[in-house]
């Protein structure tokens, strides 16, 4: 997304000897008394780029630390840093601003094991409160008293894609926005918050399995899975899709610690019709595995081979902060192998293959952002070598906080980003972009195909972000699709009608496409929308499926968001043409 998203400032380097005294200062830190009383042992070798702080270090060392992460990342919309902030259970006085490719982690069993008093918080990266392009951060497992400052009790998480809000608890209130500045999508999940959640401007939002004292706002699509209170009123006025349960999902897996400073990895459990976050009774329902366990990788030490061949012999994986340039796949081959990455662990192809292959049941990947790069390739991570009939019901494969960028810090070119053919996968929250701005990007530049292309059947998606990409942004060519929310805007950049025709009568390729010969497929809330910078260009339609009895459509918007071209039908032909001059924002409601 991004309307008016220009320019993004460059700020890189320098970090590395600010993070060799932090390293220092963090373990000196580890070593010492928690507030428990236990000592804790030496943390594993996260490397440089991994700060782990206690609640007996100073609070104006850690602040110190994370001041100087930020000043490096608050800018750095392409850079090459990337952080993790992770926080020993107990808790602490900060003020803890999250910028580019910084993940803020508790290590507790339950978000309330650490918390923090002062203020965690997102800050709109454009001028004038624009945070449209306040991308790739996340915050998760701990909780948070916003207190002192400006913040009046209220927590600013001013975001847009590519931002996970997970395992949270906020003692008070939070606003998705800067000061009614714009802002455009976000993810919550598996989070409480006390008080409100102010909405504003934001354009779109998914929250699943969260609860909240009041939900405020809304713009054009605003979506609600497994939601204990959501907030009154029906779609289309206020945009609200709500969603009772949420019919089949596991949890992120994440990083914690024990009351003896041993490391594990928590595996939430496969949960059916649920509602409500997971830990309210504590820890949530799963299995821990021993860090020991998994393999602990390191950008610029470790290559695909090294990393193949603990696969193959049963590690898991443990991707620490980098960018991990790729000569070869990452193939996941054993069944149950669980792969994690930390503060944006980027994993670029550089010799035009996949970045990573998957080929067993019950495989998890998490916190991953996948970098096409300079030559194509063909695929950048394929769930399944090929579709078939096997069933992986009982034991799905699952992708959370999955990331998918072409072109922005550098060339960047793919035929497809995703493709999924292991049936039942489940995708909880992904954001596949064509770089509309930054380096490498162009129509004959940051080539793309297809973000998505889904083969397997009864795959289903909650939070799916695809934009940009030069043919379909998504391709569904499985029976038994469900998503539950849909945020797309087409490229800006054709650069006439003829580059952008996708057969006989028909202008553009469709956002969201379902293949003609899907019999079953299912999708709530639903928002695609044009930027078009060049004239005469124009979209036939924004979603378009076959006439079947089992397909079914629920709540969709289109917007023209420029003063060009237009989208002339919401699904098939149905719902007009979007309009600038008056502002028509064309919806359907259910179709058939």
């Amino acid at each position: 997304m991004n309307h008016a998203k220009h320019n993004g400032l460059r700020n890189g380097g320098g970090l590395k000897t600010v993070i060799g005294l932090a390293v220092v200062i963090a373990l000196l830190g580890h070593t010492a008394i928690a507030a428990s009383g236990t000592k804790q042992e030496s943390k594993p070798d996260f490397g440089p780029n991994v700060l782990v702080f206690n609640p007996s270090m100073p609070s104006a060392a850690i602040q110190a630390q994370i001041d100087k992460v930020y000043s490096v990342q608050q800018h750095s919309e392409f850079g090459p840093e990337r952080n993790a902030l992770l926080f020993l259970p107990g808790d602490y006085k900060v003020d803890v601003p999250v910028g580019f490719y910084t993940e803020v982690i508790g290590l507790g069993p339950s978000p309330d094991s650490v918390h923090i008093t002062g203020n965690v918080h997102s800050d709109a990266s454009l001028p004038r409160n624009n945070a449209t392009c306040t991308f790739w951060r996340a915050a998760e497992g701990f909780s948070i008293t916003p207190q002192g400052g400006t913040t009046n009790g209220t927590m600013q998480w001013a975001v847009s894609q590519a931002v996970p809000f997970r395992r949270m608890h906020v003692l008070g209130s939070m606003v998705l926005h800067q000061n009614g500045g714009w802002a455009s999508g976000g993810w919550m999940s598996d989070s409480l918050v006390d008080g409100n959640v102010g909405a504003g401007p934001q354009q779109q939002w998914i929250s699943r399995n969260s609860e909240w004292g009041n939900w405020t706002g809304a713009n054009w699509n605003m979506v609600f899975v497994g939601v204990v209170h959501p907030p009154e009123g029906e779609w289309p006025k206020p945009p609200y899709t709500k969603i009772a349960e949420t019919p089949v999902v596991r949890e992120k897996p994440f990083l914690e610690v024990d009351s003896e400073g041993r490391y594990s990895v928590r595996v939430p459990a496969l949960v059916h019709d649920s509602a409500g976050i997971t830990w309210r009774k504590g820890s949530t329902p799963g299995k821990s595995i021993p860090l020991e366990k998994f393999y602990i990788a390191h950008a610029g030490v470790d290559t695909a081979a090294t990393i193949n061949s603990q696969l193959d012999v049963g590690k898991n994986l443990l991707l620490t902060p980098g960018i991990y340039e790729l000569t070869e796949p990452l193939r996941v081959t054993l069944p149950n192998t669980i792969v994690l990455g930390l503060g944006f662990a980027t994993l670029r192809p550089i010799k035009g293959t996949a970045a990573m292959v998957t080929y067993s049941d019950g495989i998890v990947l998490a916190g991953l952002l996948f970098d096409a790069g300079p030559e194509t390739s063909p695929v950048l991570l394929q769930i399944g070598p090929k579709p078939n009939a096997i069933s992986h019901a009982a034991n799905p494969i699952s992708l959370h906080d999955i990331f998918f960028r072409d072109g922005g810090a550098g060339a960047g070119r793919a035929k497809v980003n995703l493709e999924i053919n292991s049936n039942d996968t489940i995708v909880d929250h992904t954001w596949i972009w064509r770089a509309d701005h930054g380096s490498g990007v162009g129509w004959n530049l940051n080539t793309s195909a297809n973000g998505l292309v889904v083969n397997g059947n009864n795959v289903t998606i909650y939070g799916l972000f695809v934009e940009h990409h030069q043919e379909f942004q998504v391709l569904w060519n499985g029976n038994g699709g469900r998503t539950y929310f849909y945020q797309s805007e087409i490229p800006y950049d054709p650069p006439d009608q003829a580059s952008y025709t996708s057969a006989t009568g028909v202008n553009g390729w469709a956002s969201y496409k379902v293949a003609d010969s899907v019999t079953s497929h299912e999708a709530w809330g639903l928002g695609v929308y044009s930027v078009f910078r060049h004239p005469d260009v124009v979209l036939s339609r924004a979603i378009e499926v076959p006439r079947a009895p089992g397909v079914k459509f629920h709540h969709m918007i289109t917007v023209a968001l420029d003063n060009l071209g237009e989208i002339s039908n919401v699904i098939d032909d149905a719902g007009g043409p979007t309009s600038t001059k008056p502002r028509t924002t064309p919806k359907v409601a259910e179709f058939p």
